[in-house]
């Protein structure tokens, strides 16, 4: 009879010890698409200010060419 309490008594603990991987599973899963999605925007908001400095820094040369040119009777 002790042999049975014992063998439920571990049922109990090695599902509860299941139980407790799964959610900590799942609470890693859960940090690691976090850290994705935040590193995933940053990213993104890297890639949008580049291009933003890159378009101005363009049209800043393309005006100073311009200005040069019209100076020196180049363009008009």
């Amino acid at each position: 009879m002790a042999s049975k309490g014992l063998q439920d008594l571990k049922q109990q603990v090695e599902g509860t010890a299941k139980e407790a991987v799964s959610a900590a599973g799942a609470a890693a899963q859960q940090v690691v698409d976090q850290a994705t999605e935040a590193g995933q925007k940053a990213m993104d908001q890297l890639a949008k200010t580049t291009q933003e400095t890159i378009d101005k820094t363009a049209n800043q040369a393309s005006d100073t060419f311009s200005g040069i040119g019209k100076k020196f009777g180049l363009l008009k």
